[in-house]
């Protein structure tokens, strides 16, 4: 046989990429050239595991012919030859083709490595469809994470190797995508899982997920410049500290990769480490996709899409459907600017109400030619906290708050009256200067709730990638989920994305983002259900709600994440403190309720009757020490009386066995869970003397 020149050349490429990933080109045994044929033709390559047994083949061609292009030619040796993978190369491409599984094959990054190819070839043999494992039910259950499993496994088996997955923030995709790998493992499908986080903090968090639902499959975070663990089957990192490790490790070294809210990463400069491995790709996102969106801020979607070559997601899982389905808990909003937050076109600040001293100098020089063009000058509004602090607003927003949680609020234009649930909260600030700001005002206008002066009612954290962070966030962190207080934790760029609370019972807003995709990710921290909790409240200080249209029906499309939250800004600005008034303009205080289209409703008597007997009950159930079954069970009695709010005027067991209550069990299920009908009729009672009051029949 005669290679001409410029294969020859090829050649001496193929043998550097091979040695370049762990292959040993020259001992005749692991890598064999010009290999025989039965039918007297050569393959140009044949690779072998270290007893020698054949495991793949290459064909090679010159550069300027389509390696692709001897796709059958190699096929017909890698029958002859009995062995399940070829590799077409011509020195500038790689392809892999798993000839007995795949129509075609598909370019990689890098040849694989003996030990990649032997692992990927046991795999192989012991491989059963995914589809024939049953799901661990102890790590997924509910039956939308089943069909999202069934539908990704259904998919792969088809031939995708691109999947992308959308699912409500608090739906459970941690625990989803542990369930999936579980079964991928169980196949025999993948050996080694990377799971992809955008920050060390959630890989932590990860990890302890796996921890407790992958217990036979050991995994490890993989910081910034380590190597990886290669007795270690799940690798979860992020792709920043990849950087400077994946180009050791050959494009075999994973097959499954999963993504989870990388958001522009895996588009942008980080694009090649992602795909440098040849693995099952799985996105998972909680921002709606579609495609539709042309302007801007729909880039991120489209690049989502594009990336996972779908038109729409593999598997959708909206949270809507989660709220309606009871898996996520629903949302009132209560909006309050200040009067200088709401002013149109700006807010006034006169040049005697600026306080001067500790301004640095390009600041001074700023604000003396602004002023000296025109004195007072117009702010936009969005600067606050940016550019300028008024001290005055943030504590009108701290009183507001308080104000609210202790009495509620009655909205004239809608007539409803409710009150928020007391219980933890998190505050979106815009800097670590405003959050240390409204964390110190919220301790000492709830200092009468603690149990001593030296314990923090509200404490802060900052994101930890930067000068500005708090050093000791995570520990923060852990005492806010797990202990009484703090019941109040100010957040810049920390929980807005990952962290997972459910006992969280009011999100604050101040801090404006354009961005929806944050937006959606930050409401996302409240909609866990826990015991005890109907409901989570938004207060919105800054507009953020109007801004995104949170009608409740879940406007599509995605914005790009402006910036890069966390990032230390390279010029500090100086925030110019305004001393001037500031307070909760009544205009602008409202609860906002929206009907399934998401048009404002404006409430009927019977709905002002129902939401208050909701009120009542909801102030009733925080009372009793109840089970979790027992709590869902009285929320359907609930959803019953507020729908029945003008014909019911008590709840007895008779009551039971109308409606829907009937259909979930009614008395019986109530007496199974309550213990005996005389302890159940005389919960009733008493839940009917605090609910419907001197109304209730005795």
């Amino acid at each position: 046989m005669v290679i001409s020149t410029s294969e020859a050349f090829s050649r001496v490429i193929i043998d550097s990429q091979l040695k370049d990933v762990g292959w040993k080109v020259v001992d005749g045994f692991s890598v064999r050239y010009e290999h025989p044929l039965s039918d007297g033709k050569r393959a140009d390559y044949l690779l072998c595991d270290r007893n020698g047994r054949g495991l793949a083949v290459i064909e090679a061609k010159r550069s300027s012919i389509n390696a692709g292009d001897a796709a059958e030619q190699a096929r017909h040796y890698a029958e002859k030859l009995d062995v399940p993978f070829i590799f077409l190369a011509n020195g500038n491409e790689i392809k892999f083709w798993d000839w007995r599984l795949e129509a075609y094959p598909h370019e990689i990054a890098t040849f694989f490595s003996q030990e990649d190819l032997e692992r990927r070839f046991a795999s192989r043999l012991m491989r059963n469809d995914p589809l024939s494992i049953p799901i661990d039910k102890r790590i997924a259950s509910r039956d939308y994470q089943m069909e999202c499993i069934n539908t990704l496994c259904g998919e792969i088996n088809q031939g995708r190797r691109k999947l992308l997955v959308e699912m409500a923030t608090g739906t459970g995709k941690t625990r989803t995508a542990a369930a999936f790998i579980d079964r991928m493992f169980k196949a025999n499908a993948v050996t080694r899982v990377l799971f992809l986080v955008d920050r060390i903090p959630l890989a932590i968090q990860t990890e302890d997920a796996f921890n407790e639902y992958l217990r036979d499959y050991p995994s490890y975070v993989l910081r910034n410049g380590r190597r990886f663990d290669d007795a270690k089957r799940v690798t979860i990192t992020t792709l920043q500290s990849m950087i400077n490790t994946y180009h050791e490790y050959s494009a075999g070294y994973f097959d499954l990769i999963v993504s989870d809210e990388c958001h522009r990463s895996i588009y942008g400069k980080w694009k090649k480490v992602l795909l440098h491995f040849d693995g099952i790709q799985v996105g998972l996102t909680a921002t709606p996709c579609v495609a539709e969106d042309a302007n801007e801020d729909g880039a991120f979607v489209k690049d989502t899409l594009r990336f996972f070559e779908v038109s729409k997601p593999t598997f959708q899982y909206q949270l809507k459907q989660a709220v309606d389905e009871g898996y996520l808990a629903p949302y009132q909003i209560y909006k309050a600017k200040t009067v200088k937050t709401a002013a149109e076109g700006g807010f006034s600040v006169s040049k005697d109400e600026i306080k001067w001293d500790g301004m640095d100098d390009r600041t001074r020089i700023e604000l003396e030619e602004a002023f000296a063009k025109q004195n007072p000058i117009s702010v936009d509004p969005n600067a606050l906290e940016r550019r300028f602090t008024i001290p005055e607003r943030n504590r009108a927003i701290v009183r507001d708050f308080k104000t609210v949680m202790d009495a509620g609020y009655w909205d004239a234009v809608t007539s409803l009256q409710r009150k928020p649930i007391p219980g933890k909260t998190i505050v979106f600030a815009v800097t670590k200067a405003h959050a240390a700001t409204l964390a110190e005002m919220f301790d000492k206008e709830f200092a009468h709730l603690k149990p001593s002066p030296d314990v923090r009612y509200a404490d802060y954290v900052v994101s930890g990638t930067g000068a500005d962070d708090t050093v000791d966030g995570l520990a923060k962190i852990k005492r806010f989920k797990k202990e009484k207080f703090p019941q109040i934790l100010v957040s810049v760029n920390m929980l807005d994305t990952g962290f997972d609370c459910p006992e969280v019972m009011n999100l604050v807003f101040a801090r404006f983002t354009k961005s929806v995709t944050l937006y959606r990710q930050m409401r996302g921290r409240g909609t866990r259900l826990s015991q005890g909790k109907p409901l989570f409240t938004i207060f919105d200080y800054v507009g953020v709600t109007d801004f995104h249209k949170d009608d409740d029906s879940y406007a599509t499309g995605g914005l790009v994440i402006e910036g890069q939250p966390g990032k230390p800004n390279p010029k500090p600005i100086n925030v110019v403190t305004v001393d001037t008034d500031d307070e909760i303009d009544p205009a602008t205080r409202a609860w906002v309720t929206y009907d399934e289209e998401g048009n404002v409703v404006f409430a009927e008597p019977a709905e002002v009757k129902s939401n208050e007997l909701g009120l009542k009950f909801e102030e009733w159930l925080a009372e009793q020490d109840l089970t979790y079954d027992q709590d869902r069970w009285l929320h359907q009695v609930e959803n019953q009386v507020k729908r029945n709010a003008g014909i019911w005027d008590d709840v007895t067991l008779d009551h039971l066995e109308l409606d829907a209550l009937a259909a979930q069990g009614g008395k019986r299920k109530g007496i199974q869970l309550f213990g005996s009908e005389g302890r159940l009729a005389s919960l009733l009672q008493n839940l009917s003397h605090r609910v419907f009051g001197d109304s209730a029949s005795h």
